[in-house]
Parts: structure tokens; C-alpha cells; sequence
């Protein structure tokens, strides 16, 4: 299977559509109906085949896998519309004039599932870009247009957004969330698709209505079953009850740069009914819930967070970053920089393959060697680089690799990074129940 669209094309998916992923099921729930695939979001508007389900496939989570591109690759010798050279390929300019050609080409799409994005320095950034290191030589990656390879996001469970894209430069307050969508549809088409012309004011708001109509989550578990049975909350109907409570702000750990003594550490609450279950997938995934909410974090070193007055260490928790009851991402925009970015990798990480990019503060003289400068390219600020936002944890079994980047390839890559990166000290079995945990979501 490439995408439940093409088996479903010109028709209504199922409500909720069911994909299988390595730890059972994935669904999404649409709160208005069938998912119409003949509407807008599904419909070619660009010069180039795609549409938004190119990079958004409902089978992996309203993202792409590498898996899932790799079949694509197999079935068309790397001719389907997501093979373009404009973002797909590494360099704009390598020859794909073969399948050998292309499948080097798009070595980074097909290996993590990654698109290029070019984005210059501000002309009033604080900074220089002093050097680059790109392993593809190629001559369209300069300090005025960067070449950063970055997961799309999934366009599902957007009602829980505080930020959207990697770098938050669609960020709200100052717009609302669906004016941010509509931009970033626009931006899409003429860019991605590589439209000759916008989109309709009538498509832009199709493309918008069908996305914040969507929930995915994992609604069932090799070996725990149905997730939302024996009093569990999981599965996309839960999730989009959860839009009744939310706010923008809810449950925020440090309100205005303060620690708030109302934030609740106990986010996620779905599997708590499981905590005696005699099936030890539950009972594993409950002890994962409990350490996800509870596991004490020594958090140092994190831009955007520590660098705060009087928060140089935050004892904290995972739910500390990620704090919306029972979605996982920050309730307010956070861009911070947890060390994804940073060369030499960190251990647990896969960088391999990505440019590098040594950055001269002009204020203090600092040099910093990163993957990806985030979003100091937004605000032209030295000390934004590598700062990035949290994604929704909600699908996580269906969009694999993990990260902006890709750099973690699994769940159990991404809980031996954390661990490192913060000195955990889990033992193997609270990363197991960790990742147990996690695969539900």
C-alpha cells in the first residue's frame, strides 16, 4: 500500500481510517465526516503532480516514512511526484537522469524521509554564516539561502498547535491559528507544488478545513490490544475530546519566564486504569505513562529554557516541554535547542549526511558548528540557533524517524538520546516501558 488515498481515490475514506504501523494500529478520526479525497488537499494544484497528501500520507501518520517513500521510489524508478528536485533532492541541481542518478539524488528523502528547505540569513542577524561543510557540493547552498532538510509535520491534531513549522515562523499570537494555516497552504503550493499561480481563496480554505478536521493516535498495541478499552483514554475519538479544554497557555510550567505552582505534572492520563493490569504489555505501558510524567530531569544546558533568569537548572520532568494533558506539546511557542542540531552528534543520533554550518556570533564572538541554524534564520538572533519546536507526541508509531531532522530512527534511539543527553540514569527497563509507553500515543 502507498497511500490510503490511492486506494480510496475519488471517494470518502473510512471514519476513522485504520493503518497498521510496527506496533499495531494508527487511526484518524475526522469530528466532520469522511475524508472527501477528491477535495482541495488532495487535488494537484501545483506544476508538479503534487498535492498536499504527497508529503501528508495518511497511512504514516499525515506525514511520510522512509519506508513508505522507498515503495514510491520502487514502484515509479523515483518518478512520483514527491521526487522533485525543487526540495526532495538534496541539491536542486543533481542529476536524476537516471534511476541510479536519482536514487542518490534523493538519498536524504529515501534514508529519512527528509525535504531540503532553503531559508537565508536576515540581513540584520546578529551573525555570519563563516563556513560550509556540504557533503553534496552543492552550489545553490549559500549563507543566502541554507539548505535544511526537515520532516514534514504531520497536518493532523492541529488544533493543539501553539506554532507551526519546525521553526515556528508561522507563530501566533499576532495571527490566529487557521490565518497561519492558510499562509502555510499558500506557501506550500507555490512552493512545494510549485504552482504558477496561488491557490483559490476557496482551496486555501478546503485545505484548512480538511487538516483541523483531523485526530490520529494509536488505537491499537501488539500485545496490549485496544487502546481506549479496560477505562485506557487513547484512539483519536479520545483525542479530539480534548479540544474542548484546550487553550493556548493551558497548564504552561513557566508562564512569562516564572515557574508556575500550578502546573500539573501529570499529563498524560490515559493508561493510569492499567497501573494493576495482570497483561504486562498494560502494566508496561502504564509504568511508561507514570515515568513520562514523573521521572525526575535534571534540565541544563537547553536554550530557550535555561538561559531564562533564574532557571540555569529546571528540575523537571518530560511533561516539563511537553505539558497539554494528553497531547504532549508545549502549550505555549518554545523554541528551544536540546542539542538535535549540534556537530558532532550527540549519542543516540544519526546526523550523517546533513551540511554543516559554522556560525559567528558578532556580539561575543562565539562560534557554533550546527546542522540546522532553526530558528535564528527567523528572528537573526546568534542565540536561536538550533532552537526548534516540539512537535505533538499524539501518532507517534506511524512517523518514524523522529526529531526535525530525523535523527533518531526509533523510539528506543530517541529515549538512549534523552537519557544521555540529560543523565537519566534509566535502567533497561524504564526505557523499555518508556518506549511502551510512547508506541501508544
Amino acid at each position: 500500500m502507498v497511500t490510503a488515498a490511492a486506494i480510496y481515490a475519488g471517494t470518502n475514506l473510512p471514519n476513522p481510517v485504520m493503518s497498521n504501523n510496527p506496533n499495531g494500529t494508527g487511526a484518524t478520526f475526522s469530528n466532520s465526516g469522511p475524508i472527501d479525497t477528491s477535495s482541495a488537499f488532495f487535488q494537484s494544484l501545483g506544476s508538479n503532480g503534487r498535492s498536499c497528501a504527497s508529503c501528508h500520507v495518511t497511512s504514516t501518520g499525515w506525514t511520510i516514512s522512509p519506508p513508505e517513500v522507498q515503495r514510491r521510489f520502487a514502484l515509479t524508478n523515483g518518478l512520483d511526484p514527491i521526487f522533485r528536485t525543487n526540495d526532495g533532492a538534496n541539491c536542486p541541481s543533481a542529476d536524476t537522469s537516471t534511476v541510479g542518478a536519482r536514487r542518490a539524488a534523493y538519498s536524504q528523502l529515501l534514508d529519512k524521509g527528509l525535504i531540503r528547505v532553503s531559508i537565508g540569513v536576515p540581513a540584520s542577524a546578529d551573525f555570519q554564516v563563516t563556513d560550509i561543510q556540504d557533503p553534496y557540493n552543492c552550489p545553490q547552498n549559500t549563507p543566502g539561502a541554507l539548505a535544511l532538510f526537515r520532516r514534514p509535520l504531520p497536518s493532523t491534531n492541529l488544533h493543539f498547535l501553539t506554532t507551526v513549522m519546525w521553526d515556528g515562523r508561522e507563530s501566533f499570537p499576532g495571527f490566529t491559528l487557521v490565518q497561519d494555516l492558510s499562509d502555510q497552504a499558500n506557501g506550500a503550493t507555490l512552493g512545494h507544488a510549485q504552482a504558477t499561480v496561488a491557490p483559490t481563496p476557496q482551496q486555501v480554505e478546503a485545505i484548512v478545513n480538511a487538516e483541523m478536521s483531523l485526530f490520529t493516535a494509536q488505537t491499537t498495541d501488539t500485545g496490549a490490544g485496544m487502546l481506549d478499552k479496560g477505562g485506557a483514554q487513547g484512539g483519536p475519538a479520545n483525542l479530539s475530546k480534548e479540544v474542548a479544554n484546550f487553550f493556548v497557555g493551558i497548564n504552561d510550567p513557566i508562564p512569562g519566564g516564572v515557574p508556575s505552582a500550578s502546573f500539573n505534572p501529570e499529563v498524560f492520563t490515559l493508561y493510569k486504569s492499567w497501573a494493576t493490569s495482570t497483561n504486562p504489555k498494560k502494566a508496561a505501558i502504564a509504568r511508561g505513562e507514570a515515568l513520562f510524567n514523573t521521572f525526575p530531569i535534571m534540565i541544563t544546558d537547553v536554550a530557550g529554557l535555561n538561559d531564562l533568569p533564574g532557571l540555569s537548572v529546571v528540575n523537571g520532568s518530560c511533561t516539563t516541554c511537553h505539558n497539554t494533558p494528553n497531547v504532549g506539546n508545549h502549550s505555549v511557542p518554545l523554541a528551544i535547542n536540546i542539542g538535535v542540531t549540534d556537530y558532532p552528534g550527540r549519542p543516540g543520533l544519526d546526523i550523517s549526511g546533513l551540511p554543516v554550518y559554522t556560525i559567528q556570533c558578532i556580539n561575543g564572538g562565539e562560534i557554533k558548528q550546527t546542522t540546522d541554524p532553526g530558528r535564528a534564520l527567523i528572528t537573526g538572533r546568534c542565540k536561536d540557533v538550533g532552537k526548534t519546536k516540539g512537535p505533538i507526541l499524539r501518532g507517534l508509531a506511524s512517523r518514524a524517524p523522529y526529531f526535525h531532522n530525523g535523527s533518531a530512527r526509533t523510539l528506543n534511539d530517541l529515549v538512549d538520546f534523552y537519557d544521555a543527553r540529560f543523565n537519566m540514569g534509566l535502567t533497561s527497563q524504564q526505557k523499555s516501558d518508556l518506549v511502551a509507553f510512547l508506541q501508544t500515543l
